[in-house]
């Protein structure tokens, strides 16, 4: 089915530009001339994403945002503003604008837009699934394997989760960190209630507290009424905060104090509202050594390090690739008899799967959808699976390199090593993700699918 759009702008010429630019990009377009005619619209139709102007007469594209949000609490908004209103678009997003655009923006800043837009709603679709999929699984974690490593960790989740204990969840990008946190939810007593997950890498350093925390009106521009946080939103069940290293460090404090407490202070107000949750977090860094570099405060990884669990790599589980991958052919291929050889499988076990489970399943897709027949044997396999990636040489000896092209390779070769992974690189190059994506502005580099 087609992505649903309305666009909503009082210049028809914009708004017939993009409404052919989506259109031809396979979107389904609706258009509203200004903001009462699409409040009308989105009564009556479903969408799946709004782009709207910021500046309308009779009603402004906050006011819309709001009313859309109330109609369709599912849909994804991105705002187009001019250049001197962007603050008052940064506190949309405050009042849950997905993105906004500024004008005059180039076709592919448009499409950019929407895709990511469009891939966030089918995640959030995603995870939906997941919990009620978790909640109709039983007794048990919905996970699967039979390796010891796996084992292991099973133990210790079956243990863990009958507690109100602060559990921390370590391992490498892809091992499945959210599903074990999600996995000790519904074994809980607090399984029944809300799980909420924060990525603290995706929210911007500005909007975190208030993501956490909430805000009351007035508590900054654009702040036209109350917004309760994740943490209260979450009341009676688990939050967990996924990439936790990535927390600001003066946040790290008010975190500290809200586990001791269990009080949180919405910015803008001197009310504390008492909350009753289960924290877990997850991280894919070493945080004792970030604490030994004073980049995480110690009393908080005490705090949180209550009940450790690591999420052994693939690399450990190789036992478990056969179930994994019938349970990826199942979901990708359902109904149908798809198999995999034993030369195939074997060049499954032994890869050394640097993106783990997640790159496991993405390869499975990729196979069953351009598959020729219901076997699988190695020519399924991409040309480049099992290659070491090209890595920049940095000349030292006998030639002349400057400091930015050293600085340059170092962060290509990086980038290649974990084929694009930013997390990924910017961990080996023991940088914060945000240095790793200013360097690559900086270098103008950009990777396969690169959405940053």
């Amino acid at each position: 089915m087609k992505t649903r759009i309305l666009v909503v702008d009082d210049d028809p010429a914009l708004r017939r530009i993009i409404e052919y630019k989506l259109t031809q990009h396979g979107y389904a377009v609706s258009v509203a001339a200004d903001g009462e005619e699409a409040a009308a619209l989105l009564r009556g139709t479903k969408f799946d994403l709004l782009l709207s102007d910021m500046k309308m007469p009779h009603l402004s594209g906050i006011e819309l945002l709001e009313q859309a949000k109330k109609t369709q609490p599912e849909i994804t908004v991105i705002l187009m503003t001019a250049f001197a209103a962007i603050p008052q678009a940064v506190q949309a997003i405050k009042l849950g604008a997905f993105d906004y655009l500024t004008k005059p923006f180039e076709d592919d800043q448009l499409l950019l837009a929407v895709q990511k837009a469009v891939r966030f709603k089918s995640l959030e679709a995603e995870n939906r699934e997941l919990k009620e999929q978790l909640k109709a699984a039983g007794s048990k974690p919905s996970m699967i394997g039979v390796s010891a490593p796996f084992k292991a960790m099973l133990t210790m989740i079956e243990k863990a989760a009958p507690t109100e204990a602060t559990v921390l969840i370590s391992g490498e990008s892809g091992t499945g960190k959210e599903l074990v946190a999600r996995t000790i939810h519904r074994l809980s007593p607090r399984g029944d209630k809300e799980f909420v997950a924060i990525n603290c890498a995706a929210i911007p350093r500005e909007l975190i507290e208030s993501e956490l925390f909430g805000h009351v009106k007035g508590a900054f521009t654009g702040a036209i009424k109350d917004k309760k946080g994740k943490f209260e939103l979450a009341e009676g069940g688990t939050v967990l905060l996924d990439e936790i290293s990535e927390l600001p460090y003066d946040l790290q404090a008010k975190l500290l104090r809200v586990l001791q407490e269990r009080i949180i202070e919405p910015v803008g107000s001197e009310q504390r509202v008492e909350i009753d949750i289960r924290l877990l977090a997850a991280t894919n860094v070493d945080l004792s050594e970030r604490v030994a570099r004073s980049l995480f405060r110690e009393d908080l990884f005490y705090r949180l390090n209550v009940i450790p669990i690591r999420v052994p790599s693939l690399r450990e589980r190789a036992d478990d690739i056969p179930l994994l991958i019938r349970e990826f052919l199942a979901r990708f291929a359902p109904g149908e008899s798809v198999e995999v050889d034993d030369s195939l499988m074997s060049a499954l076990k032994n890869h050394s799967w640097p993106g783990n489970i997640r790159e496991l399943e993405n390869l499975i897709e990729r196979m069953v959808i351009l598959r020729t027949s219901n076997s699988l044997s190695l020519s399924a396999l991409p040309p480049d699976f099992g290659t070491s990636k090209r890595k920049a040489d940095i000349p030292l000896s006998g030639e002349h390199v400057t400091f930015h092209e050293a600085e340059k390779n170092l962060v290509l070769s990086a980038l290649e090593k974990f084929a694009w992974n930013k997390a990924g690189a910017a961990r080996y190059l023991n940088i914060p993700r945000h240095v790793l994506i200013y360097r690559m502005k900086k270098y103008g580099l950009t990777g396969p699918g690169d959405s940053d």
